[in-house]
C-alpha cells in the first residue's frame, strides 16, 4: 500500500497522545526505599517513623503513589517510601509499597455489612478498656472486641476502668476462664496505670472501647506528651462523647532505674467505638484460638454450628464423657465459647 501523502494541513495535527513507545507494566524496584512505620493518617496524608529504634529516627510526611491509590494504608502498616524522607519541614515522600502484615484487626459496621473496615495493622495485642461504671460494662461489646482479636491472631487484655465505682470480679470471672488478661485500675490510684504499663512494653497495643470509659484519660497517664482529649459522661444518658477523631500511634516512655526514660513498644489509639460487627470472621478461625475444643471439634458432623442447639456435636460429648472433677472445668470452658460464637451473630 502506498504512504498516505501529507497534505497541507498535516502540520497542524496534534500528536498521539500515547506517543509511538510501547507501554510497559513493568515497575521500578525501589531499590532506595526506606522503611517506615505509619503512626497517623489525615486526609491522604500520612506521617511515618523512618528508621524505627535508630539514632536517625525521623518524623516524615508522605503521601501514597499512583498504583496504590487504591490500596488500604493504615496506622500500623510498615511501609517502603522514596523521595525526600528527610523529615524537614515543607518535605513529602512518596509510599511505593506495602509490607506484608503480621495480623490486620477488622470489623464492620454490623454483622450483615460485606465492607469490612480495617482499625490497625501489625498490632500484637487488643486492649479493652471498659469501665466498671458510669458508663456501665456492655459484655457483648467485650465478647466481640475478643472475637475480632481471636480472629486476627491477636493476644487480647481487658482493661477495667473505675474499679473505685464498681467492684471488677464479676467480668473477672468471665473473661479469664477465655484465656483473657485482666488488668484494673482505679481513678485515686496512680499504680494501677503502671500494671498496665507493665503488659505493654514492648509490643504494639491497639486500645479499643466506648466513648467515656476513660481510653484518653489511660493513655495520657501511660504517655503523658500525648494530650489526647478527654470527655465526661452524660448523666442522664450514662454515655460518653467522642474525643478520639483518628487512630494514632504514640511511644511508650518506660521509665528505666527510676531516672532515664528510654522508648519501648506502641500505644495505638482509636476513636470511640459503639458497635463491632463481625461479619468477616469465620466460625473456624475463631474455633482454633480454642485449641482444645478444634481438637475435638474435628470429630463433627459436616456443617455442625457447635451451638447449644445443634445436633450431635462433639463439643457435647467431650463434656459428658469427661469425670466428674474435669466435667464442670470443661462444661465452662464450652459455655465460654459458645458465648463469643453467639456474640458473633447476635447484635450488641
Amino acid at each position: 500500500m502506498a504512504a498516505r501523502a501529507r497534505d497541507e494541513h498535516a502540520r497542524y495535527a496534534r500528536p498521539s497522545k500515547h506517543g509511538s513507545r510501547p507501554r510497559t507494566k513493568q515497575r521500578p524496584d525501589h531499590a532506595d526505599a526506606v522503611t517506615g512505620l505509619v503512626v497517623g493518617v489525615d486526609r491522604g496524608r500520612y506521617t511515618l517513623v523512618v528508621d524505627d529504634g535508630g539514632p536517625d529516627e525521623r518524623e516524615v510526611l508522605a503521601m501514597k503513589a499512583r498504583e496504590l491509590s487504591r490500596t488500604r494504608t493504615v496506622v500500623g502498616d510498615l511501609v517502603d517510601v522514596v523521595g525526600d524522607t528527610s523529615g524537614l519541614p515543607g518535605t513529602l515522600a512518596r509510599i511505593v509499597r506495602i509490607q506484608d502484615r503480621s495480623s490486620t484487626l477488622r470489623r464492620t459496621a454490623d454483622d450483615t455489612d460485606p465492607y469490612e473496615r480495617i482499625v490497625v495493622a501489625n498490632a500484637d495485642q487488643l486492649v479493652v478498656v471498659t469501665a466498671l461504671a458510669r458508663p456501665e460494662p456492655r459484655t457483648g461489646m467485650i465478647d466481640r472486641c475478643v472475637v475480632a482479636a481471636y480472629d486476627a491472631g491477636m493476644d487480647v487484655l481487658l482493661c477495667l476502668t473505675k474499679a473505685d465505682l464498681a467492684s471488677p470480679d464479676v467480668l473477672r470471672a468471665l473473661y479469664e476462664p477465655l484465656g483473657v488478661e485482666v488488668v484494673v485500675t482505679r481513678r485515686d490510684d496512680a499504680a494501677s496505670v503502671e500494671e498496665v504499663r507493665e503488659r505493654l512494653v514492648g509490643l504494639r497495643s491497639v486500645l479499643v472501647g466506648h466513648s467515656g470509659v476513660g481510653k484518653s484519660t489511660l493513655i495520657n497517664a501511660l504517655v503523658p506528651d500525648a494530650a489526647r482529649a478527654t470527655g465526661v459522661v452524660n448523666d442522664v444518658t450514662g454515655r460518653g462523647r467522642h474525643t478520639s477523631t483518628s487512630a494514632v500511634a504514640l511511644r511508650l516512655p518506660v521509665t528505666a532505674g527510676g531516672s532515664d526514660v528510654e522508648h519501648d513498644g506502641w500505644v495505638i489509639d482509636t476513636p470511640g467505638v459503639r458497635s463491632f460487627g463481625l461479619a468477616h470472621v469465620e466460625v473456624e478461625h475463631l474455633l482454633a484460638a480454642f485449641e482444645d475444643l478444634d481438637e475435638v471439634a474435628a470429630e463433627c458432623p459436616r456443617g455442625c454450628t457447635h451451638l447449644d442447639d445443634a445436633p450431635d456435636c462433639a463439643l457435647d460429648e467431650w463434656v459428658a464423657g469427661s469425670d466428674e472433677t474435669a466435667r464442670a472445668a470443661r462444661a465452662a470452658r464450652l459455655a465460654s465459647f459458645r458465648r463469643l460464637l453467639t456474640a458473633r451473630t447476635s447484635a450488641d
